[in-house]
């Protein structure tokens, strides 16, 4: 039955501008914010690390989003298991460390045992008809493409294969299944999980807030293909010298392209190939590799990999290493953003990588973009905020508030 509170919500929705930002509830609101994870974020295929991080028999390492908490754990060389950290007894979670090793899960509450798959070994003490087979630990859906652990804790989720085929052949090309973690970061962000991805998703911010960015990037690629394709003004410039550097690559043989969504649906997905510019083969400081080659590469082409698989990741890929970024609502108005440098398995640290340039521009980059966030909720607070008009370069947050205002109504009504 339709709550009053939701009728107000759905009257909210039909009031929001077509060119202009959300309005204050949508980014403060704690009701707004639950119906957010159940509607979004539990009903996305979501990558929350990578295969690397628990290389041995045992190892695991916790995920937790709003009240639930998933075990992610490597059960044998070819087979990883993701169970809610809930203990079929009396509820208790089971690992209480963010991650380790164990040979068997034991709940520290009663003693109850389970193995690594999951079935319950023992449970002292029980009646002659209990039956373990009927206790297992419940399974959250999940599956591995490419070394990238994806969750899904919808009761009915999308199919796998569905949601990743457009975005497989980009993410292959990269090789993550033969990827390690070279290292990982946390960016605690104040500011609600739409404002962080508005941020993500417009680069109109990018030449005034962005100078590592900008030097990386060319003044055209960041109008026409900052925030993804079909998110800017179109440019004449780059469309010449992507068109040159689309018919190079295709004589090495490597992927080229772009996909992005065209109906609405219940995934937000996009994938680009890019070149960068002057002569440049990697995203650092100098330009030049600063990793071993990754994947199906044999040469440096110059290209650049841009992927959204959901609003919540995002991954972006030179030759040499991938960036893999992870968006977790944590509060109404607190966002983890939390970032993976990925490189060639085989790929030692001080011999063929250096942590420092890896990860220059995108920590540079998310330590500036938290501050712009913060500032920017901390003036959404205020009673005289009121949404302003979109730029031209701000196509990219349009369409993901859209998307996001015509998937709450759906769930809604």
């Amino acid at each position: 039955m339709m709550s009053r509170d939701y009728n107000n919500i759905i009257q909210l929705i039909n009031s929001q501008k077509d060119n202009f930002p959300l309005d204050q509830l949508f980014y403060v609101d704690k009701s707004i914010y639950e119906l957010d994870l159940e509607t979004f974020f539990y009903n996305q295929w979501i990558f929350v690390g990578h295969q690397s991080r628990i290389p041995n028999k045992g190892d695991y390492f916790i995920f937790s989003i709003g009240n639930e908490s998933i075990i992610i754990i490597r059960e044998s060389e070819s087979q990883i298991n993701c169970f809610y950290n809930v203990c079929r007894h009396r509820g208790s979670q089971i690992c209480l460390e963010t991650e380790g090793n164990s040979k068997k899960l034991v709940c520290p509450y009663h003693a109850w045992t389970y193995n690594l798959d999951g079935k319950l070994k023992n449970a002292r003490m029980m009646y002659e008809d209990f039956d373990k087979k009927k206790w297992s630990l419940i399974k959250c859906n999940s599956k591995v493409f490419q070394g990238l652990i994806f969750l899904n804790f919808s009761n009915q989720p999308d199919d796998f294969n569905e949601f990743i085929k457009p975005l497989k052949p980009f993410i292959e090309l990269h090789g993550l299944k033969n990827a390690k973690i070279a290292t990982k970061k946390v960016y605690p962000t104040n500011g609600n999980w739409k404002l962080t991805l508005d941020n993500f998703h417009e680069c109109y911010h990018c030449l005034p807030s962005h100078p590592e960015y900008c030097q990386v990037h060319s003044k055209e690629y960041i109008q026409a293909y900052g925030a993804g394709n079909n998110t800017g003004p179109e440019s004449k410039v780059f469309n010449k010298k992507l068109d040159e550097w689309n018919n190079k690559t295709k004589e090495l043989g490597y992927l080229t392209g772009e996909f992005s969504e065209i109906n609405f649906s219940n995934f937000f997905r996009s994938a680009e190939r890019t070149p960068f510019d002057d002569n440049r083969l990697s995203e650092t400081k100098s330009g030049k590799p600063v990793s071993t080659l990754m994947g199906n590469f044999k040469n440096f082409d110059g290209g650049y990999t841009t992927i959204g698989t959901s609003p919540f990741n995002s991954l972006i890929m030179s030759n040499d290493f991938a960036t893999t970024f992870t968006f977790i609502p944590r509060g109404p108005m607190k966002t983890d953003v939390e970032i993976m440098w990925l490189v060639d398995e085989n790929a030692s640290e001080g011999k063929d990588y250096n942590i420092d340039e890896l990860i220059w521009m995108w920590n540079e980059t998310t330590i500036a973009d938290k501050r712009i966030i913060e500032n920017n909720q901390n003036g959404v607070l205020s009673k005289k905020y009121k949404p302003g008009p979109l730029s031209t370069m701000e196509i990219g947050l349009k369409k993901l508030k859209n998307w996001y205002l015509n998937h709450l109504k759906k769930k809604l009504t």
